[in-house]
């Protein structure tokens, strides 16, 4: 029986003694004695992507009986299904003997995470790597993480690993894999590091029966002699690491105060999901005012970036600094932070021990077979009952893409009017976080293949802001950070600025706050969209509908302010704007007596510039047709510029005595039926003949009349 949530429990792997939990794994995996830790390290410098030269080699497949196997392990996969667990696992069997004098490498992977099933020696510092796929499944191979010994300092080696499934890579865009010297670890305090020369993603010849394989291949050179070095996907981030965590925090007489740590359940294999519950103690019934923060992450197991970035997110909402004590007054935070433990263990990619993707299964009612999704779902459940919840984010890692962004959630009716609350936390993080996240990349579409998620399920169960932030394994292609790797201390930092938007999301900048107020009876649609496509803004105050009632806290500190959400301000804005377009007649000539104001035209040339910085910063020729659909959606429905007003404003010119503005033709008016004009009505297509700079020319005509 899994214990119930309301009541703190003395989890066995949390004990005042401060022991672990011991490792579950399935009966037939074999697991080597030796504890395999490594130390924290981050480069003195960002490490840049590798730069392909053109002349990397492509190995071809060595079928079998070519070649010497020096390792391999098939009898976690011998069982079609998870049939029991044990702890610590079977003792392994030994691997080929190596004699005294041979330089032939040794691999191992049958510790916590590791994944590698088999070995071929090529020649003498060729080797050829399998990666054994999810277990009970034939597919899902992305996740490597495996130990090499008997080294050779300065030889040109060279691996390839030949049973990659997608076609797609980040390491057909400079990304290099990792690599641990044990010897560098202890000698100079050196830890994880980017390595590899030569590096290609590529199609090999070892597809069968209609499946294709891909191989990734790079050489290196080892740093030491006799050392004992490691190789991984990403930074690795095992079970035992997250209980060593919770255990430190429970040993904490301060953090052990408002992060009580719980069972959420038991996983298939009976190791343990833990949940935290993060928050300052509270007086009375204050504490059901307060609202709710879920986060989730490692439901991927080979996503083990996400477990960096929970734990930087950790770091600070437990830490004693102002901001931390003002989210913990305000906020309940329920935190999951390894959703997949069996996963994590036996280095699976992306399934658990049911051989399925959790993250498909939130629909799912089968407790017995997806434990940790239908616990995690019901604790939801059982919170939205007591309180609101602000927002739910489920961390995942990107194998295709670089930055940081998020997918949200918006309705198919907000098409024609786009509610942008849930764009507005993302939007903040990436000011906030402007080498990193990227706002541009952000997706807020459902797609029917998610709908069993947990992004949408908890937003069909009524959590506006619901989220999948996604991290690339790889890193940033933004600001200063362009073409560099993502350290552990960078994924921990992501976490952090993840805790300074929800603060700025929830409590308005104490010192901006008077001047936002006073500027809202001026704003107009700049006010409500100007953000979404200007990076460079510097407003960092929330324009939800979700704000939070911070009033006596903001009191607390002796600061007076106005008592009116940013939701009312956002819906007010929205009201004026739709009786703003009814009223603007598109033939009368912009002048200081126009309905929009003079101050409101000006502001809406400024919001037109914006966009078209934003589009096209270098002042390239941009054809319209390329521009994103969302960026034209934008315009045509936020600045309320229907085909008509396109027709007039390319026409401006004439009006204004002065020139036509070159390429600048109107969109073509076809005849179309009534149900069909009425598809079309909140949609305008600019003539694809004008560069976007000619196109904000047209703007600046429609506004101002003349030419600067």
């Amino acid at each position: 029986m899994v214990p119930h949530l309301h009541a703190p429990q003395n989890l066995p792997g949390l004990s005042s003694a401060g022991q672990l939990s011991l490792v579950h794994w399935p009966h037939q995996c074999e697991v080597i004695r030796d504890r395999i830790e490594h130390i924290d390290w981050t480069p003195p410098r960002p490490e840049p992507l590798y730069t392909p030269m053109g002349l990397e080699m492509k190995p071809s497949y060595q079928p079998a009986g070519e070649g010497t196997v020096i390792y391999l392990t098939e009898e976690a996969n011998k069982d079609s299904g998870f049939v029991y667990s044990q702890v610590r696992g079977l003792s392994p069997s030994k691997q080929i003997l190596h004699q005294n004098g041979d330089n032939t490498l040794i691999f191992e992977a049958r510790f916590e995470s590791g994944n590698l099933q088999k070995v071929v020696k090529v020649n003498e510092f060729e080797y050829q790597l399998t990666l054994r796929t999810d277990l009970y499944t034939s597919k899902y191979t992305q996740w490597y993480y495996f130990q090499v010994s008997n080294t050779q300092a300065g030889m040109p080696y060279r691996f390839t690993i030949v049973n990659f499934t997608k076609p797609d890579s980040l390491y057909k865009r400079g990304m290099r894999p990792l690599l641990y010297s044990e010897a560098d670890a202890k000698k100079h305090n050196v830890g994880w590091r980017r390595t590899g020369n030569e590096i290609k993603y590529y199609r090999n010849n070892a597809g069968q029966g209609g499946q294709q394989y891909f191989s990734l291949t790079w050489t290196f050179q080892f740093p030491h002699n006799r050392d004992t070095c490691y190789f991984a996907h990403c930074y690795p981030y095992t079970y035992s690491n997250l209980q060593e965590y919770l255990v430190a925090i429970s040993k904490d007489p301060v953090k052990s105060k408002f992060c009580k740590i719980h069972i959420l359940c038991h996983s298939l294999a009976r190791n343990i999901v833990y949940v935290l519950t993060i928050t300052n103690p509270h007086e009375g019934d204050k504490d059901t005012k307060r609202k709710a923060v879920i986060l989730t992450a490692r439901v991927h197991p080979g996503e083990t970036n996400t477990s960096w970035i929970m734990k930087g997110f950790l770091d600070y909402i437990l830490g004693n600094s102002g901001n931390a004590q003002v989210l913990r007054d305000n906020f309940v935070f329920k935190v999951v932070p390894m959703l997949n433990p069996d996963g994590v263990i036996v280095g699976n990619h992306r399934c658990s021990l049911a051989g399925q993707d959790l993250n498909r299964k939130y629909k799912s009612n089968l407790k017995e077979f997806y434990p940790s999704i239908w616990y995690t779902r019901n604790m939801i459940k059982r919170v939205m009952e007591e309180r609101d919840i602000l927002l739910y984010c489920d961390f995942h890692g990107h194998n295709r893409k670089k930055n940081v962004f998020v997918y949200g959630c918006e309705r198919k009716q907000q098409a024609k009017a786009p509610n942008l609350h849930p764009r507005v936390f993302p939007l903040l993080l990436s000011k906030i976080c402007p080498d990193k996240f990227s706002f541009p990349d952000c997706r807020f579409r459902v797609q029917k293949s998610k709908e069993g998620t947990g992004r949408v399920v908890m937003w069909k169960m009524g959590i506006s802001n619901s989220y999948t932030l996604e991290a690339s394994i790889c890193g940033s292609k933004l600001g200063q950070r362009r073409s560099t790797h993502f350290n552990t201390k960078d994924l921990e930092s992501v976490g952090h600025h993840f805790c300074d938007a929800l603060l700025d999301y929830c409590v308005p900048n104490m010192k901006e706050h008077e001047e936002m107020v006073k500027q809202q009876a001026k704003v107009n649609s700049e006010g409500l969209n100007s953000d979404v496509l200007d990076r460079d803004s510097s407003t960092q105050t929330s324009n939800s509908s979700d704000s939070c009632d911070l009033v006596a806290h903001q009191l607390k500190l002796g600061t007076k302010i106005k008592t009116k959400t940013s939701g009312e301000h956002i819906h007010r804005i929205a009201k004026d704007r739709s009786r703003e377009s009814k009223n603007v007649s598109f033939k009368m000539e912009v002048s200081t007596s126009t309905s929009l104001g003079q101050e409101q035209t000006t502001q809406g040339i400024e919001t037109l510039h914006k966009i078209f910085q934003e589009l096209d910063p270098v002042g390239r020729d941009l054809n319209w047709g390329t521009i994103p659909q969302p960026i034209e959606h934008f315009i045509s429905q936020n600045l309320f510029l229907p085909p008509t007003a396109l027709q007039e404003m390319c026409y401006a010119s004439e009006r204004g005595g002065v020139r036509p503005v070159s390429g600048c033709h109107p969109p073509k008016m076809e005849s179309r039926s009534r149900e069909k004009e009425e598809k079309i009505h909140h949609r305008v297509k600019l003539p694809i003949t004008a560069s976007v700079k000619q196109v904000g020319e047209c703007f600046r005509f429609w506004f101002s009349g003349s030419e600067n």
